[in-house]
C-alpha cells in the first residue's frame, strides 16, 4: 500500500470512519485512498469552514472523532474559525493536511506556506510527517491525542510524497484509552465543609456547570446536591452540548449580555466549579469588571474537565446526605396552545415545545433571537442542545450536518442568525447531497443585532449612516429562499406563528433538509 492507504487503514483500525473533506491537488492520492476503502464516509464540503465545524458537530453527538481533510495552509486558514470553535468545545478532531512534497517545499512555489504555523493555534498537537515510514505511527498518535477526553484538536501534515510512495511498515496499534482520574478525597471534603459553612446561607452559594457535567447523568447529580441544600444550579453561558427536556435536570444558563451576567452571581459568595471556568466577561467594557464574580466570591473547583466529573460530585452528594433526594428533573408537558402572530423567540421556544420529537438535536446559532428560546424546552421532549462555546459564528449549519451524519436515527433542528449563517452557507449544499434530515431556521432580522446591543455597551454614540452599513443587512437584502434552492434545499419564508408551526411541522416529517426562513 501507499502512505495514504495506511493512513485510511489506520484511522479506520481505530474507529475513525468519516471523513469531512475539501480536499486539492496535494490531497489527491489521500482521496484515491478513500476510493479504494469504502469504508470510510467521505462527506464534501464546498468550504474547508464546513468541513471543520462537521467534524466538531459529528464528535460532540458521537462522542469520536472525525477526520477532515484540508488542502496545505490556506485550507487550514479558511477551515481556522470553526477549528477555534472545535477546540473550545472540547471537541476531538484529527486534521489531515496536504503538504507539498518534501523536495518540492524550498522551491517556493504559490501555495507554501507555514502550515504548522497556522494549524498550531487551533490544534493540541500538530506533527508533520517526514518519512514514509512514520505514516501509520503518526497517524496513530493523532488518534490517540484526538480521542482524550475532553476531546483534541490533532493536525496531522502529510506531504505528497510521502502519500504516494509504497510502503510494507507494519500498522501501528493503540493502547486501549485510560479513564478519566478521579478527584482527591482531601478536594472533595474541603468543598464538602465549605458548602455546609454555617456562615454562609445557602442562597449565596452556587455550582457553576460546563463542558460534559452538562450531560444528564452529571447534572442529575449536581441536581441532587443543589436541591439538597438549597443553593443554586447554574450553567455557562454556552455549552457544546446539554441534555435538556422532560425528565431531566433543566439547567439556567448564566446570560451572555453583561449587565444580566453580572446580576445572576452578584449574591454568590460562594462558587462550585464542576467542568466550566471562573466566569468572565466575553469581551471588556469601558467601567464594567473583567470577571463576574464579586470580590468577596470564593472560587472552588470541585472537578476539571479532564477529571471524572461524575464520580466526583457521586462522592460529593455522598459527604453531604444527598444521594438519596430526589433531583429537581422537568415533568410538566406544555400548559400553552401553539403560538399565534409575528414571530418572536418566545413563540418559536413554544412552537418547539409543542412540536420537536423525542431525542431532537437543536444546533443553536440564533444569536441575539436565541435569548428566550430555552424558556419553554423543560416542557419539551428530552432533547439535546448544541451551542457555540467558542464564539465565533458561523458554526451552525456546519454542526448540523456533522450532528446529522452522526445520528441518522435523530432527527435535527437548526436555528441560526441570518447574518451568522452567510458564513458557511454552503453547509446547505452538504445537506442537500449527502440528503440529511435537518430542518433549517434561518432568523432573518436583516441585520446584525448583536453588534447594535455591543455598541451600546461600550457606550456609543447613536449610530450614524455609516455605522448603519455595518450593522444592516439589506441594500439589497438577502433571499434565504432563493440562496437554499440554489444549493439544492426546499425552502419556505414565513412571515407569523400559524406558518411557522406549519413549516416546522413539515420540516420535522419530511425526508432530507428543509429550509425556513422566518421573518423577525
Amino acid at each position: 500500500m501507499n502512505g495514504s492507504e495506511a493512513i485510511v487503514n489506520t484511522l479506520l483500525d481505530h474507529d475513525v470512519d468519516v471523513c469531512f473533506a475539501n480536499p486539492g491537488t496535494s490531497e489527491m492520492h489521500f482521496v484515491a485512498a478513500l476510493d479504494t476503502l469504502p469504508r470510510m464516509r467521505c462527506v464534501l464540503g464546498l468550504f474547508e469552514g464546513v468541513a471543520t465545524g462537521a467534524a466538531d458537530g459529528y464528535y460532540r453527538m458521537a462522542d469520536r472523532p472525525a477526520a477532515t481533510l484540508l488542502h496545505l495552509g490556506p485550507g487550514v486558514g479558511n477551515g481556522w474559525a470553526n477549528l477555534h470553535n472545535a477546540r473550545r468545545a472540547g471537541s476531538g478532531v484529527i486534521n489531515i493536511i496536504g503538504q507539498h512534497a518534501l523536495d518540492h517545499i524550498a522551491n517556493d512555489a504559490p501555495l507554501t506556506s507555514d502550515i504548522e504555523g497556522v494549524a498550531r493555534p487551533v490544534s493540541h498537537w500538530t506533527r508533520t510527517i517526514t518519512a514514509l515510514e512514520r505514516a501509520s505511527q503518526d497517524t496513530a498518535a493523532a488518534i490517540e491525542q484526538a480521542r482524550q477526553q475532553p476531546g483534541r484538536i490533532a493536525s496531522l501534515i502529510l506531504p505528497a510524497d510521502v502519500a504516494w510512495q509504497a510502503t510494507d511498515a507494519p500498522p501501528t496499534q493503540l493502547p486501549r484509552a485510560r479513564p478519566k482520574p478521579y478527584v482527591s478525597d482531601e478536594i472533595i471534603e474541603t468543598i464538602a465543609q465549605a458548602l455546609v459553612d454555617k456562615n454562609l446561607n445557602p442562597s449565596n452559594i452556587a455550582i457553576l456547570l460546563g463542558g460534559r457535567a452538562m450531560r444528564m447523568q452529571t447534572t442529575e447529580i449536581a441536581g441532587k446536591i443543589a436541591h439538597h441544600l438549597g443553593c443554586r444550579l447554574l450553567a455557562e453561558t454556552k455549552n457544546a452540548r446539554s441534555e435538556c427536556g422532560r425528565g431531566r435536570v433543566n439547567i439556567r444558563q448564566m446570560p451572555y449580555p453583561i449587565k444580566g451576567a453580572l446580576e445572576s452571581l452578584q449574591d454568590i459568595r460562594l462558587l462550585i466549579l464542576v467542568g466550566a471556568q471562573a466566569p468572565v466577561a466575553f469581551f471588556a467594557y469601558p467601567d464594567t469588571p473583567r470577571f463576574l464574580t464579586r470580590p468577596d466570591c470564593s472560587i472552588m473547583t470541585l472537578a476539571h474537565s479532564s477529571e471524572d466529573m461524575t464520580n466526583a460530585l457521586t462522592q460529593l452528594a455522598d459527604r453531604l446526605g444527598a444521594s438519596q433526594r430526589p433531583a429537581p428533573t422537568s415533568v410538566l408537558k406544555p400548559a400553552f396552545d401553539a403560538p399565534t402572530g409575528r414571530i418572536t423567540s418566545l413563540g418559536i421556544s413554544q412552537s418547539f415545545a409543542l412540536q420537536l420529537p423525542a431525542n431532537c438535536i437543536v444546533v443553536d446559532e440564533a444569536i441575539t433571537t436565541g435569548r428566550q428560546l430555552r424558556d419553554c424546552m423543560p416542557q419539551a421532549e428530552p432533547h439535546d442542545w448544541l451551542e457555540i462555546p467558542g464564539g465565533s459564528i458561523g458554526y451552525g449549519l456546519p454542526a448540523a450536518v456533522g450532528a446529522a451524519v452522526a445520528c441518522p436515527d435523530r432527527r435535527v433542528v437548526a436555528i441560526v442568525g441570518d447574518g451568522s449563517a452567510m458564513y458557511t452557507l454552503q453547509a446547505l449544499w452538504s445537506m442537500a447531497r449527502e440528503n440529511l434530515n435537518i430542518t433549517v431556521i434561518i432568523c432573518a432580522n436583516r441585520k446584525y443585532q448583536i453588534l447594535r446591543g455591543e455598541l451600546e455597551q461600550m457606550n456609543a454614540s447613536e449610530p450614524g449612516p455609516s455605522a448603519q452599513k455595518m450593522l444592516n443587512l439589506d441594500q439589497p437584502e438577502l433571499d434565504w429562499v432563493a440562496l437554499a434552492r440554489g444549493h439544492g434545499v426546499e425552502a419556505l419564508r414565513v412571515d407569523n406563528m400559524e406558518a411557522f408551526n406549519a413549516a416546522l411541522s413539515r420540516g420535522l416529517q419530511q425526508e432530507g433538509p428543509l429550509l425556513i426562513e422566518a421573518m423577525i
